[in-house]
């Protein structure tokens, strides 16, 4: 017999009550620290400037260049004169804060060791790397300055003068060697250093042909037997090659119409982004590509190597 009496009401939860929602299927959980990078720190100085500055400095509108004793004075000289922003910079670093803004949550997915100056750019290089949600850990030494890269605009030319100073000057039994620091390292599962080597020259591959140097690249010797290697090549706006085990697929790039290009020098370090925002997530492999494919052309759509506040990848 239906009884007349009115059914309870369920209290509500606050949100801190509220159950979570069950993972996606071959979901991955990912963690803190959970990828490592290691390189060249630099501070990006980016700021549009009139042809008499580039003249004092003997730059051409659109080069890139390490910066000689002439160009001393450059960086001082930029932010007293010109309104300049500041960016997390250097190639690998680049890359490890664009897995970053792709992964967003949890923050500080994205450890990276470096060495700075004890100085106002390596200050500013702290906040911009913690704005960002890098889980920056520097080497700081007062032997060299804040390694810098000048981005002097004018109209749509970047003429960039990169300084390295204290980037050099890693010492890896002073940090790497630190036992807070080691933890870092173990607790990663993906790891990243970029490398500007000619390899396939250096292995003496004796081919120019893409597919083939990867394959060739692929099939090097290695000590650790339980995975294969993987090896990517980029090429620009021509498609990416891939080879993994027996098998060398391509991707076709994302297509921009030339009018929305505004600055392709961070593409590269973009699609590492990209690449190991997924990987570290243990995606497919071709999504990893896709990715990469998305980040790069994201980047090359805005001036130096930033983002908007949030990715639009599926």
């Amino acid at each position: 017999m239906a009884s007349d009496e009115p059914k309870a009401k369920k209290p509500k939860l606050s949100e801190e009550e509220k159950p979570e929602p069950p993972p996606k299927e071959n979901a991955v959980k990912i963690s803190t620290n959970s990828l490592f990078g290691m390189g060249n720190p630099l501070l990006d100085i980016c700021a549009v400037v009139d042809k008499d500055f580039l003249d004092k400095y003997s730059l051409k509108p659109n080069d890139q260049i390490l910066a000689e004793a002439k160009h001393k004075e450059l960086f001082e000289e930029l932010v007293k004169k010109f309104k300049v922003e500041y960016y997390a910079g250097g190639a690998t670093q680049n890359s490890i804060k664009i897995a970053q803004w792709m992964i967003q949550e949890p923050h500080k997915v994205g450890t990276f060791f470096g060495c700075i100056g004890k100085d106002k750019f390596g200050e500013i290089l702290k906040q911009k790397a913690e704005e960002v949600h890098v889980d920056a850990h520097y080497y700081e030494q007062d032997e060299e300055p804040t390694g810098t890269c000048a981005a002097c605009i004018t109209a749509d030319n970047r003429s960039l003068v990169a300084n390295l100073a204290a980037a050099n000057c890693y010492k890896k039994d002073k940090h790497l060697d630190l036992e807070e620091n080691w933890k870092l390292v173990e607790k990663a599962k993906v790891y990243y250093i970029a490398e500007a080597a000619a390899f396939a020259k250096e292995q003496d591959f004796d081919t120019k042909d893409i597919k083939e140097i990867a394959r060739k690249a692929q099939a090097l010797p290695k000590d650790n037997k339980k995975r294969q290697r993987v090896v990517v090549i980029t090429q620009g706006k021509d498609e990416t090659v891939m080879a993994q085990s027996d098998k060398i697929e391509t991707f076709p790039v994302v297509k921009t119409d030339p009018k929305y290009i505004v600055d392709t020098n961070g593409a590269g370090d973009a699609f590492v982004g990209g690449f190991l925002s997924e990987l570290v997530q243990e995606k497919p492999l071709d999504q990893c590509v896709k990715a990469a494919h998305y980040a790069a052309n994201v980047i090359i759509q805005r001036a130096g190597c930033s983002f908007p506040e949030k990715p639009d990848f599926k």
